[in-house]
C-alpha cells in the first residue's frame, strides 16, 4: 500500500480533536477511540486495518502495531466488530448491538445494549450458548407476540463467569453441578480427572474449563469443596462465591494494615485541629461494631452549626497502596445477617477507624451553617482528632427525646446536645419536605435469632427519629461536600440518580389515570410531583400498588464524576461523604477534599476524567453486586424459616402480579410466596399489565396489587428460593408428605437436571419481578440449629 504522507489533508493528527490527550497519556500518539469510529461511521461499508490506516492518513512514522491493538481493543469492547473477512465495522452502522446478557431464572435472558438503548429479548435457544454478564453482538431480529424486539447472538465477545458455585451430584457414574445462582440454568459437566476431592450433595466452587454450546453442556473442574449443602452459614458462603465477592485479603494487604499503630500518636494529631472537647457522638444500630461517623449540633443566632465528623481512612490507606488496590476492587462492604465481609481489615475498619468513645481518633469534619429554614448557607472542610463522647444508638436517643434522659450509663450533660440535633432535624426535614424529595417506604426486614441462632422470627425494619436524625445529617454533609469539590473543581465520583426515562413516566401516567390520580408536572415532572402522588395516596387501600409502580418508574442510583444531581432527593449536588470505611467513592471524595485543602495543583490530579468514569462504574457494580448476594442470602433464609410452616394458612396481600399468577406477603411474618395461576379460582385468567390485574374470563373476578387473600403455604424449594402458595378457599388436596431430606445431602443430579428441565420450560416473567412461574416440588429439609457468627458493622445508606 502506497501510505499518504503527514501533509496529507485527511492525516488524524490534522482533525483529531483527542490528539493531545493521547500523546499525554501514551507518549507516542495514536488515532482516538472516537476518530476511528467517526472514520468508519463515515465510511460506506466495513473496512480492512490497511484500508482505514490509508483512511486515516497513518504514515510508517506512526505506531501501526499499537494501532492494530487499538484495534483489537475496540473489538474486545464492543466499540467495533470484524467480520469474517477480517474488516472492521461499527456494530450500529451494521445493524449490529454490542452489550451484557442480563439472564432470567426461567431460561431466557435480555441484552442491555452498550449505547444505553432499549433491550433486546434473548429467547432460551439463544441463551444455550451464554451465562450471565457475557459481552455479545447481536443482531435485531423481528418482534415476538409479545411486542419485543429479539437479538440473535451474532458473536461472543467477553465471557461473565469464569466460576460457578453449586450442588455436587452423581448420577450413574455422571458428576454434574446444579449452580446455586438461580439465573444461570447451565449444569456444569464433571469430568472424573476434575472431580477431586468432592462428595455427592457438596458445595463447591467450579472453574469453567469449556463455556456452553447450542445442546451442549459447559464442562468444568471442582476448584473448592466448601461443606455440605445445608450445612450451617453455608448460604452465605455460597453467596459470595456465586456474586464474585473478593473475602480473602492478600498478604501484602494485611502486612500493610498490621504494620499499622494501634492508637493515634501526638505526631499523627500534627496539624489537625483539636475537637477532642467538642462533645461528637455516635449513634448507631445496637448491633454496630464500626463507627464512621459522629455529629454535634449547637444552636447560633441564625440556627446551627452543624459537625459531621467523618472517620480519616486515608490517613491510613494511602492511594494505590495495596489496601486501597484491594478496596477499590471490593468496592464495598458486604453486609449479610450475622456476617459483613468488610471492605478493610477489621485492624482499620474496628479499630483504627472507627470512632469509639474515650478514645482518639483522626477524622475529616464538615462544619456547617444551617438556617432555621434548614438552608445549608456555608460547609467548611478540615483535618481533625476527635474523641467521641459516647456511643448512643437510635433506640436509646429515639427513648430519651420521648422520656428526656439517656441511659444512667451516658454522661446527662449531653441530653441537651441531643435536642439540638432533634431541633435542627426539624428544619432539615422542613427544608426537605418544601424541596419536594421522593418518600418510599421500602418494607425492610430483619432476622431474629434465638438463643441456639435458629430463625425465631421475620420482623419489619422500623425507623424511628434518631434513625432520621443521623439520615438528615449526613445528607447534609454529603450535599456540602459535592458543593465543595465542584468549587475547588477537583475531580471525584458523586452519587447520581437520573430522572425517569419519559416512557416510563407515560406508562405511570396511564396506570394513575386508571386509579383517579393525576401526575403534575406535565412532560418534565418533578420529585415534588411524585411525592405529591405519594401524600395522596397514603391512606387509600391501594397505596402500595400505586407505591410499587412508582417504585418501578424509577431509575437506579449510580457513581459518575459528573454531577448530574439526585433526583429522589431532590438535590442538584450530591456525594457520598460519610462512610469511607465501607464505600470506596467515599474515599475518593475525602482524597478530593483534602487535595483542595492541601492546595495541590489541579493538574495533578491522580484520575482522569476517564478512569474516574471507569471508576465510578466498576463501584456501581460493586454495589449491585452486593445487593444481590444480600438479596439471595435473604431469601435462602426465609425459605427455610417456611419449610416448619408447610400446610398452615396465612393473612396475605398481594404484592406482585405477573400473567402465571400473583406475588403474596403473609401480613404476619412478611415472606412472599406465589400463588400460581392454576391455583386460582376454576376460570381463564388474563393479565392485564395496565392496570396491574389478573382478570377471569368468565367470573370477571380481579386480583390485583394490595388485594388481601388468604394462602396456605404448600411447597418450599430451597433450591429454587420459592415458596408456593394456594388460596384457602381452593378445594385442593393437603401438602404432600415427601420424604426429608437428609442434613447435608440433598437430592440427586437426576432431579437437579429435573428442576432445570422444569425451570427452563417455567411460565415466563419480565425481568423487573424477581421470581419465576412454575416451579418444582421439593420436599421440606429438616429444620436445623444455625451457628451464627457475631455481626460487624452497621450499613446506613442515603
Amino acid at each position: 500500500m502506497n501510505r499518504k504522507t503527514s501533509t496529507d489533508p485527511r492525516a488524524w493528527r490534522n482533525h483529531d480533536p483527542s490528539l493531545s490527550d493521547e500523546q499525554r497519556r501514551y507518549g507516542q500518539a495514536l488515532p482516538s477511540r472516537d476518530w476511528i469510529l467517526r472514520t468508519l461511521q463515515a465510511a460506506d461499508g466495513p473496512r480492512s486495518r490497511e484500508q482505514l490506516e490509508e483512511a486515516l492518513g497513518l504514515t510508517e512514522d506512526d505506531p501501526l502495531e499499537g494501532f492494530s491493538h487499538r484495534l483489537s481493543a475496540m473489538v474486545r469492547d464492543g466499540q467495533l466488530l470484524r467480520n469474517r473477512r477480517g474488516s472492521y465495522g461499527v456494530p450500529s452502522e451494521m445493524s449490529l448491538v454490542a452489550g451484557r446478557v442480563l439472564a432470567h431464572k426461567d431460561g431466557f435472558g435480555f441484552l442491555t445494549p452498550d449505547d444505553g438503548g432499549g433491550d433486546l429479548f434473548l429467547p432460551p435457544q439463544q441463551m444455550q450458548q451464554l451465562w450471565p454478564g457475557d459481552r455479545i453482538v447481536v443482531r435485531a431480529g423481528e418482534e415476538d407476540r409479545r411486542g419485543r424486539r429479539e437479538g440473535v447472538v451474532v458473536e461472543i465477545l467477553e465471557r461473565g463467569v469464569d466460576q460457578v458455585v453449586g450442588r455436587y451430584g452423581l448420577d450413574h457414574g455422571v458428576a454434574m453441578v446444579m449452580p446455586e445462582n438461580p439465573r444461570i440454568t447451565h449444569e456444569v459437566l464433571i469430568p472424573p480427572e476434575e472431580r477431586g476431592d468432592a462428595r455427592d450433595g457438596d458445595m463447591v466452587v467450579v472453574d469453567i474449563l469449556s463455556h456452553p454450546k447450542p445442546r451442549k453442556a459447559p464442562v468444568g473442574r471442582v476448584r473448592e469443596v466448601l461443606g455440605e449443602h445445608l450445612g450451617p452459614g453455608m448460604e452465605i458462603e455460597a453467596a459470595i462465591r456465586a456474586h464474585g465477592i473478593p473475602h480473602d485479603f492478600p498478604e501484602d494487604a494485611l502486612a500493610q494494615a498490621e504494620a499499622l499503630p494501634d492508637t493515634v500518636s501526638e505526631a499523627d494529631r500534627k496539624g489537625r485541629k483539636d475537637l477532642r472537647k467538642l462533645p461528637l457522638v455516635t449513634i448507631d444500630g445496637e448491633d454496630a461494631r464500626d463507627f464512621d461517623d459522629a455529629v454535634h449540633a449547637k444552636r447560633t443566632f441564625t440556627g446551627w452549626k452543624l459537625w459531621v465528623a467523618i472517620a480519616d481512612v486515608d490517613a491510613y490507606v494511602p492511594f494505590e497502596s495495596p489496601l486501597d488496590l484491594h478496596a477499590r476492587e471490593r468496592g464495598n462492604s458486604v453486609y449479610f445477617p450475622e456476617r459483613v465481609v468488610p471492605m478493610l481489615p477489621e485492624k482499620i475498619s474496628n479499630g483504627l477507624c472507627s470512632l469509639n468513645p474515650q478514645v482518639d481518633r483522626l477524622c475529616m469534619v464538615c462544619e456547617m451553617q444551617v438556617r432555621r429554614s434548614g438552608e445549608i448557607v456555608r460547609g467548611r472542610f478540615f483535618e481533625a482528632v476527635m474523641r467521641s463522647h459516647a456511643r448512643l444508638t437510635y433506640t436509646e436517643v429515639a427513648e430519651a427525646l420521648e422520656g428526656g434522659e439517656l441511659p444512667k450509663q451516658v454522661d446527662p450533660k449531653l441530653m441537651p446536645h441531643i435536642r439540638e440535633l432533634d431541633a435542627l432535624f426539624g428544619a432539615l426535614s422542613k427544608a426537605r419536605a418544601a424541596r419536594g424529595t421522593v418518600a418510599f417506604d421500602t418494607g425492610e426486614t430483619r432476622f431474629v435469632f434465638d438463643a441456639e441462632q435458629k430463625i425465631e422470627r421475620i420482623v419489619p425494619v422500623t425507623r424511628n427519629r434518631a434513625h432520621l436524625i443521623i439520615e438528615e445529617c449526613m445528607i447534609a454533609a454529603n450535599v456540602a461536600a459535592a458543593r465543595f469539590v465542584l468549587k475547588h473543581k477537583r475531580g471525584s465520583l458523586f452519587r447520581v440518580h437520573a430522572p425517569p426515562a419519559a416512557e416510563k413516566v407515560q406508562a405511570l401516567r396511564e396506570f394513575l389515570n386508571t386509579r383517579g390520580l393525576q401526575l403534575g408536572g406535565g412532560d418534565d415532572p418533578q420529585p415534588a410531583d411524585f411525592q405529591a402522588i405519594m401524600e395522596q395516596a397514603a391512606q387509600r387501600p391501594d397505596h402500595y400498588v400505586i407505591q410499587s409502580m412508582m417504585l418501578r418508574t424509577m431509575m437506579q442510583a449510580r457513581y459518575s464524576p459528573d454531577c448530574d444531581g439526585h433526583f429522589g432527593l431532590a438535590l442538584d449536588e450530591y456525594a457520598h461523604f460519610t462512610s469511607p470505611i465501607r464505600r470506596y467513592p467515599d474515599l475518593v471524595l475525602h482524597r478530593a477534599i483534602k487535595r483542595a485543602l492541601r492546595g495541590t495543583a489541579r493538574s495533578d490530579e491522580p484520575l482522569a476524567h476517564q478512569a474516574l468514569e471507569a471508576l465510578g462504574a466498576t463501584c456501581s457494580t460493586t454495589e449491585r453486586r452486593a445487593d444481590e448476594a444480600t438479596r439471595d442470602v435473604a431469601l435462602w433464609l426465609k425459605c427455610e424459616y417456611m419449610q416448619q410452616h408447610v400446610g398452615e394458612d396465612f393473612a396475605g396481600t398481594i404484592t406482585g402480579v405477573a400473567g402465571f399468577g400473583v406475588f403474596v406477603t403473609l401480613d404476619d411474618i412478611h415472606v412472599e410466596g406465589l400463588v400460581h395461576i392454576t391455583a386460582l379460582d376454576n376460570d381463564y385468567y388474563e393479565h392485564d399489565a395496565a392496570h396491574g390485574q389478573l382478570v377471569g374470563r368468565r367470573s370477571g373476578r380481579t386480583h390485583e396489587m394490595g388485594d388481601s387473600l388468604r394462602v396456605r403455604v404448600v411447597r418450599v424449594s430451597l433450591d429454587e428460593r420459592r415458596i408456593e402458595l394456594e388460596p384457602v378457599e381452593a378445594q385442593a388436596a393437603p401438602p404432600r408428605k415427601e420424604g426429608r431430606r437428609r442434613r447435608g445431602g440433598g437430592q440427586p443430579p437426576s432431579s437437579s437436571k429435573s428442576a432445570a428441565s422444569k425451570k427452563r420450560t417455567a411460565a415466563k416473567k419480565s425481568a423487573d419481578n424477581g421470581s419465576s412461574g412454575e416451579s418444582v416440588a421439593k420436599a421440606p429439609a429438616k429444620k436445623r440449629s444455625r451457628r451464627r457468627r457475631s455481626r460487624s458493622g452497621n450499613p446506613t445508606s442515603s
